[in-house]
């Protein structure tokens, strides 16, 4: 007979900082107030499929250090966001079930809680999220693990451009993750002192921004410019090296289709670069706000299942952490830059380019209907 609690705890979906420090948290809380039993399942429903636990004890993973997971990236129990989960859900749910687990912590973005909830509610488990993601596109939410270091990284990467830029009066156009969503090439490039920001959400114009580069040399004696554009942003409607398409985007990627726009656009007489910061924008050692959210998050992920109060994710709002129904955070996702958000307004005041915001909300339905996977 089972004397303790068995607690699962798993991450999903792309890697990002601050997962350690999560998984520390909720091992040290889950031991040190509940005296239950963790078990980290290594590779999200993979794991489960194959029925493997690692047991995680405070001894075991040296926590009374308290150092090693709270600066570590990554995660130790792995990830997976790639695969068709759900043709596999009865064996999966079989595996929680072989495991003997009495409630799971998942720990990842939109696409893998939608799959992770509707896996919890076909095996009816002890289910409470934890959302990550450096996209920070998790509805009713205003942090998630992973985002705070995810700006950092992209800041220090433009701070380092500038400077090449300025050396040799360039055009160095920065691509960056979010995938749908445009909060971190916004943050990242007004703390990063961008010139223009194309995100997803808001419509512009090649134009517009060969006319704002044109503006800060003839008006601003500036010769170089620094234009961040996130992965997901739109062809832009006057788009002359590329069809005219909603939807579509260049098998080259955003930044190499903007560097051949504005080529295009000042016949071909400015000296342009383009950076595609990839995946090192996932790596790196959290930074103080993401091991602090995380620590918080993992508390408090404990605490709901030691109260029974499940298939809730928790969220930060107005400084504190909050339950949500996990229904209702997977109905609102992808949460989206609005266009009345306070640090659009703050761009434009700068003198940031950031394209028309009037007509905002007509893309909105359009970019939830985009397939969604792990994040």
């Amino acid at each position: 007979m089972k004397t303790q609690k068995r607690l699962g705890i798993l991450t999903s979906g792309g890697d990002c900082p601050g997962l350690n420090a999560a998984i520390r948290a909720v091992v040290s809380h889950a031991t040190i107030t509940y005296d239950w039993e963790v078990f980290g399942i290594p590779y999200a429903t993979t794991g489960l499929l194959e029925k493997k636990a690692i047991p995680l004890t405070l001894h075991g993973m040296d926590l009374r250090g308290m150092n090693p997971l709270l600066n570590m990236g990554g995660t130790i129990l792995g990830s997976i966001n790639k695969g068709d989960t759900l043709a596999h859900i009865d064996e999966i749910i079989a595996g929680y079930n072989a495991l003997e687990l009495d409630a799971l912590i998942g720990i990842g973005g939109d696409g893998s809680l939608t799959i992770l909830d509707e896996l919890r509610d076909k095996g009816n488990w002890q289910f409470v999220a934890i959302p990550k993601t450096i996209d920070n596109d998790v509805a009713f939410t205003e942090k998630v693990v992973g985002f705070d270091t995810a700006v950092n990284t992209v800041v220090d990467a433009l701070n380092r451009l500038t400077f090449t830029a300025a050396s040799h009066d360039r055009v160095m156009i920065v691509e960056v993750m979010g995938r749908s969503a445009g909060h971190l090439a916004l943050e990242a490039g007004i703390a990063g002192g961008a010139d223009c920001i194309l995100i997803p959400e808001i419509p512009y114009s090649i134009k517009g921004v060969c006319s704002h580069l044109r503006e800060l040399r003839d008006n601003w004696g500036r010769r170089f410019g620094i234009v961040v554009v996130a992965e997901g942003a739109r062809i832009a409607k006057d788009s002359c090296c590329y069809p005219k398409c909603e939807i579509a985007k260049p098998s080259c990627g955003m930044g190499q289709y903007i560097l051949d726009e504005i080529r295009h656009c000042s016949h071909n007489q400015l000296d342009i670069r383009v950076s595609v910061l990839g995946h090192i924008q996932r790596g790196g050692i959290p930074s103080a706000g993401d091991r602090l959210l995380a620590s918080a998050f993992g508390k408090a992920a404990v605490d709901l299942i030691a109260k029974g109060k499940t298939a809730k994710m928790v969220a930060w709002q107005n400084g504190e952490v909050v339950a949500v129904p996990l229904e209702k955070v997977i109905a609102k996702s992808p949460s989206l830059v609005k266009p009345d958000n306070f640090l659009v307004e703050t761009e434009q005041s700068l003198g940031i380019y950031v394209g028309n915001t009037e007509h905002i909300s007509k893309l909105e339905d359009s970019i939830r209907s985009l397939p969604l996977g792990y994040s």
